[in-house]
């Protein structure tokens, strides 16, 4: 009895320790970057959504190939120079950088006859199209960009841009989140909807922002959406988002803590729905 009990637990051993780990392959801007980089949100945050998801499905294991700055089309240029790997699952995360720097949206045709790089539907095509050469059994997860309300740089306040209340060069952010959206129906992949999500609505991403009030040059903490035509200077002006004013985001755009678990924990449901 005692032999059989001891094989049990040798095999039990053996399966646990020879698991497949299942690698996942998160591709996006600034909001996947920051995961590693901390210090670089005046240490804002503690740790972004990936490391939260693999907190709670510990066979996963991630690679973050998250780039500050940078658009769909800037990810498709550089493809292959991103060193990606064969991975069993790939996030996408992109939109919010191509819709500020007004690249055009263009069509479902785009993405649909593969027309090239020219505009986002292309790029995600672009994209998708290296991600299935990789390994075509792989999950591919897109996640939209979520609402914005003004963005202040926490490092250079001249780095600041308005929120998606408005349009930018004609094209309203809800219109890249819902490109996304079709080509996950087209193509029937699982997606992550953070522009609809009611927890990250414009009224939930910051607490206030701190601005001076124009007829008496006092500071006020003004509420969305009153912030949006009260004038910021970034050469006299404090920073207008003070730890108190953390709420979903801690500078307008990328996630608190707090907005980060909201992103991991639908993360984490759609994964275990693979």
């Amino acid at each position: 009895m005692k032999k059989y009990l001891s094989l049990i637990v040798l095999v039990g051993l053996f399966s646990f320790f020879s698991a497949k780990k299942i690698v996942w392959v998160a591709i996006g801007d600034s909001i996947t970057y920051l995961n590693e980089h901390p210090n670089e949100t005046g240490n804002r945050i503690t740790k972004g959504y990936m490391t939260r998801v693999v907190e709670k499905l510990p066979e996963i294991e991630y690679i973050n190939q998250g780039h500050n700055g940078w658009t769909s089309g800037r990810i498709a240029e550089k493809i292959e120079e991103l060193n990606l790997v064969k991975a069993d699952v790939y996030s996408v995360f992109l939109g919010t950088n191509d819709w500020w720097a007004g690249r055009p949206l263009g069509t479902f045709a785009d993405y649909e006859n593969n027309t090239g790089n020219g505009t986002v539907y292309g790029s995600f095509r672009l994209i998708i199209n290296k991600l299935r050469g990789l390994n075509k059994d792989a999950k591919i997860i897109l996640i939209t960009p979520m609402q914005r309300a003004d963005f202040v740089y926490i490092a250079n306040m001249k780095n600041n841009a308005y929120g998606s209340y408005k349009d930018k060069k004609g094209q309203t952010l809800a219109q890249f989140a819902e490109a996304i959206n079709t080509i996950g129906k087209y193509e029937h992949f699982p997606m992550v909807d953070l522009y609809h999500d009611r927890k990250l609505k414009l009224k939930h991403l910051v607490e206030y922002k701190r601005l001076k009030d124009p007829q008496t040059g006092q500071y006020r903490n003004y509420r969305y959406p009153e912030f949006i035509d009260i004038p910021f200077n970034p050469e006299t002006d404090e920073y207008p988002y003070p730890v108190e004013a953390i709420d979903m985001t801690y500078d307008g755009l990328h996630p608190s803590d707090k907005g980060y678990e909201v992103i991991a924990k639908k993360l984490i449901k759609t994964l275990k729905n693979q």
